[in-house]
This record gives structure tokens, C-alpha cells and sequence, in this order.
């Protein structure tokens, strides 16, 4: 029942309103020191993630990549399929920038942390959990730019993917790859201060949450978005969910995965990252891009995942009890 009263979803409400009412202070003077803020605190977030990563569980957990291949295969090419089905049959111009938010929330990596703990209580593949839940992060650095250069080089002439794929490199990559190599150090460190490495990572993502609605509501770009719009973006990301959902249950029974692994493919091939999503965002999509209005699925969709999976969490945590 956690999960249903999570306070960073609280945060991201608390942050948004922020943002509606003192949206100055993201684009005055004080907005450079933000960016500057956002973008160390974004460096130290992947350094942290690198070392709590551990090398030779992940070096274990490769023999099974048969699930591995199809939680990937979910997460950058099903996703992204479906929006883009979407766009070939539904005209969208008038709502591009909507439906470019579905497509950002597509194109992003699963989540680590909450993927992990739900496969867990659910009593699902644990390690090979926490495998896809890290490389996916990795895989998202190359292969999410290259899905969002389809679309954004065409609207945005700024959009330079050898200059993003350095600052991703710099940002982010250098950082993992730094935390890696001190794993052996820094591991039961992290390990021990969990809690406090959350919450920064968390801090930071509503830093960005807040900078990005705030410049949308200084320039009034929600003023042409109306209450049916954001109802249909709401629909929009459940009937998705359902989706991938029902696809990643079919995939997983058509390959005849044990009970442990449906659930890990199901938990890990679903959940999408508002970390990556809000961390993306900042280094990935043009400033001149309404970013508020772009982040709007991927929050909706946060929060939805969250609800649906810490209850299907629990009802498979019986029904593997049943089964042992």
C-alpha cells in the first residue's frame, strides 16, 4: 500500500504549482544558477547509480537473455511502435507537441529502483530484474536520441545528436562508468544510505520538474491546451499501460517464461523512468520546445504505474505462494 501514498508524487503536484505561481524564478537571473545546479546534481545521480551497481552480479545475471532481450525489446522498440502506429493512422499536427510527449515517454528507459522492489514483492526474477532495470538506463544514453532525432531534427534545426550524445557522455556515462570503478569502495556505502541517495535523486528531478513547467507558464503555452486535451492525455496513457501491459504477458507466455520471469518481463518491460524522462528532457529537447507540456505523459504515466503495479504486485506475491 505504499506506493499509493508515495510523497513524491506529492512533490511533483507541490512542484508544479510552484511553478504556476512563482514561474519567475526559473527564468530570471537566478534560472542560470537552477540550470547549473540541475545539471551537477544530474552527474552525481548517475554516479551514485554506477556504484551501487555490481559488476559481477550483472556479469551472472547474462545467461539469461532470452528475458533479457524481450524486456528490451519491449521498452525501445514496442513502445515506440505504438506511438508511432498512432501517428501514421491519427492526424496529430494539431497536437504535435502532445503526442511528442507520448513519443519522449516511449522512447525512455525502464525504471530501476521501483522496478526492482515491485518484481521483488511480487516474488519475481529479482536478479534478472535488477539486470534489465540497469543496463535499460544504459541502453536508453544511445538509443533514445537516435528515436527522438526522427522528430526533432525535422522541428528543430538546433537539434544536434554528435553534440547531445557528448553531453550525454559527459553528463551521464562518465559519471556510471566512474561510480562503477568504485563499487569495490563505495558499494555498502550506498547500500547503507539508500533512503538519503533516493531522496537527493528525487530532489533533483523536481528541480527539473519544477524549471520546465515554469518557463511553459511564463510563456502561457498551456493557455491552448483545454481540459478535454489533458482528460484525453490521461486516457491516452492508461489505454498505453493496458497495452504494453497485455503485449508484455503475451510475449512472456509465448516463450513459456517460468512464473518468476512473466512477472519480471511484465514489471520491468512496462515501467518507464521519470528520471531518465526529466533528465532527457533538460540535455535532449530544444529549450524553444514547451517542455512542461512534453513531460506531461511521463508524469501521468509515473504515477499510474505506481498504482496498478504495487497492486498486481501483491496479487502475484499470492499467487506464487499458491504455486510453491
Amino acid at each position: 500500500m505504499r506506493a499509493f501514498f508515495d510523497p513524491f508524487l506529492l512533490g511533483i503536484l507541490i512542484s508544479v504549482a510552484l511553478a504556476f505561481s512563482f514561474p519567475h524564478w526559473a527564468v530570471c537571473s537566478s534560472g542560470e544558477a537552477l540550470d547549473q545546479v540541475a545539471s551537477l546534481g544530474i552527474s552525481l545521480i548517475f554516479f551514485f547509480y554506477g556504484v551501487k551497481l555490481n559488476p559481477s552480479q550483472m556479469k551472472a545475471d547474462l545467461g539469461n537473455w532470452k528475458l533479457h532481450l524481450t524486456v528490451q525489446s519491449v521498452t525501445f522498440l514496442v513502445f515506440p511502435l505504438l506511438i508511432l502506429l498512432v501517428y501514421l493512422i491519427i492526424p496529430v499536427e494539431d497536437y504535435f507537441n502532445l503526442w511528442l510527449g507520448f513519443f519522449f515517454l516511449a522512447v525512455l528507459p525502464s525504471t530501476v529502483s521501483s522496478s526492482v522492489v515491485m518484481v521483488g514483492l511480487a516474488k519475481g526474477n529479482v536478479p534478472a530484474a535488477i539486470f534489465n532495470a540497469s543496463i535499460s538506463g544504459l541502453i536508453g544514453l544511445f538509443v533514445s536520441p537516435l528515436w527522438l532525432s526522427l522528430f526533432i531534427s525535422s522541428e528543430e534545426t538546433s537539434f544536434n545528436l554528435s553534440q547531445i550524445y557528448y553531453q550525454l557522455l559527459l553528463e551521464i556515462l562518465l559519471p556510471v562508468i566512474v561510480g562503477l570503478f568504485l563499487h569495490q569502495f563505495l558499494g555498502s556505502w550506498a547500500n547503507r544510505n539508500k533512503f538519503f541517495l533516493s531522496w537527493f535523486d528525487k530532489s533533483i528531478i523536481l528541480l527539473i520538474i519544477y524549471k520546465s513547467f515554469a518557463r511553459s507558464f511564463e510563456m502561457n503555452l498551456f493557455s491552448s491546451i483545454s481540459f478535454q486535451h489533458l482528460s484525453g492525455v490521461g486516457v491516452g496513457v492508461l489505454i498505453l499501460f493496458i497495452s504494453i501491459n497485455f503485449i508484455s504477458k503475451a510475449i512472456s507466455k509465448f516463450f513459456n517464461f517460468s512464473i518468476k520471469d512473466q512477472i519480471t518481463t511484465e514489471f520491468c518491460g512496462t515501467k518507464k523512468s521519470l528520471v531518465h524522462g526529466s533528465v532527457f528532457a533538460k540535455i535532449l529537447l530544444p529549450a524553444s520546445l514547451p517542455l512542461g507540456i512534453i513531460l506531461l505523459p511521463i508524469m501521468l504515466y509515473h504515477a499510474l504505474q505506481l498504482f496498478v503495479i504495487s497492486f498486481f504486485a501483491n496479487r502475484y506475491s499470492r499467487r506464487v505462494n499458491m504455486n510453491q
